[in-house]
Parts: structure tokens; sequence; C-alpha cells
């Protein structure tokens, strides 16, 4: 699969290039093309170095969702509008979520848009033939570019696509250690989102790291 990233050169968007372009092509995006290649290149090089040879490039945004089968959302909640308003081609193509609407007031509170959920919010700002599916909201952004480390949670998707929910669960399959639950419709996403901030603050208060969901 072609797997296209807005929003590629965050944290998240890199990591998952990391994990994922020796199994798939990943397509980077970027507001910033020169830093999608930039980040494209620098993933080639460090899986080289390990031995692993991978297929990623750098384009912008557009691009990415052109040439995506899959697309990924790896944007901040504050950035949705403005980026998704500036993009086209989404019809028909399986839209990755992993946006959790985070505030801060000294702990860190789950602040979801009128919608209810970011997936919500994403559905009704795309066409309706968008498949969307709520999944990898509960793992640490940092975590996903550490190579050493294992990502050895479970991740809860959600979707109102029956099929678009079993091909991210597969290439969550493609992922050493992570396990995909199906959570149910993207009404529940909401649930899902706002456990991201408790985590955050169960790591923030008790000097814990990498603090995720396990279901076993």
């Amino acid at each position: 699969m072609k797997i296209g990233i807005v929003g590629g050169t965050g944290e998240i968007g890199e990591g998952m290039a990391l994990r994922l372009s020796h199994l798939h092509e990943v397509i980077l995006g970027s507001r910033d093309e020169a830093k999608a290649y930039t980040a494209s290149e620098c993933t080639i090089t460090t899986l080289k170095e390990r031995g692993i040879t991978s297929i990623c490039r750098g384009v912008s945004n557009q691009e990415a969702v052109d040439a995506g089968d899959i697309i990924v959302l790896a944007l901040p909640f504050a950035h949705l509008e403005s980026t998704l308003s500036s993009l086209t081609g989404f019809e028909d193509k399986i839209v990755i979520t992993p946006v959790n609407p985070i505030g801060r007031a000294g702990h860190f509170y789950y602040n979801p848009p009128e919608e209810g959920s970011a997936a919500i919010y994403i559905r009704e700002r795309l066409p309706k033939s968008a498949r969307i599916v709520s999944a990898f909201n509960n793992i640490a952004a940092h975590k996903w570019k550490d190579l050493d480390a294992t990502l050895d949670y479970t991740v809860a998707v959600c979707s109102d696509d029956a099929e678009a929910k079993s091909i991210v669960m597969e290439l969550i399959h493609d992922l050493p250690n992570l396990t995909p639950l199906d959570a149910g419709p993207l009404a529940v996403s909401s649930i899902v989102e706002s456990v991201t901030p408790l985590l955050l603050n169960l790591a923030k208060l008790n000097g814990m790291r990498d603090v995720g969901v396990q279901f076993r």
C-alpha cells in the first residue's frame, strides 16, 4: 500500500515512516515540501544504517493525499481546519485520524469540538465518500521515532466503515507488538481520544514515561 501522511514532518509522521516504509511506500507530506524531502531522506538513511531498505519520499501535503491509498492526518487539532480546507482528493480514500483535541490548565483535559470528537469533526469536513478511521490515538508521539523502543500497546480502532476498519487493523498488525482491537463505530472515538489526556496526567503526576494502554 501507499501511505500518505499529511503533516508528515512531526514526530508521529516521521515515526510512522521509520516503522512502515520498509513494508509500504510512505509519502511524507508537509506545507514545506523541502522539509518533507529532508525528513524522507533522513528516514531512508536511518533505516539503511540498520540494514533496512525503505521507500519514502517527501512531497507537499496535497501530493501526499493524491498519491496515498491510505491517508494519515498526523496533525495537531489546532491545525486541522486550515490544513483540511486547503486540500482536495479525499474521495473514497481511507483516512486515519490519531488526532486528540487536548487543552491544558495546569493539567491536561479533553477539549473536543462541538461535533464531539476530532474524528467526527474530520468526517464533517471531508467528502462523504472518505472512509474515516480513528486509530493510534493513545501512543506517545515521541515514542514513534525511537526505533529502540517497543510499541507494546493496544490500539483501539473506530470506524463506521467495516472494510476500512479491517484494512487499518491489518496495517497495525504490520507493526510488531501493537495489538489492534475493534472499538466500535466512529461515535466511540471521543472515548478513545479522551484517554490521551488521562495518560498525560498520569505520566506527569507520577513521574512516569510512555504511559500507554494495554487490554489483555
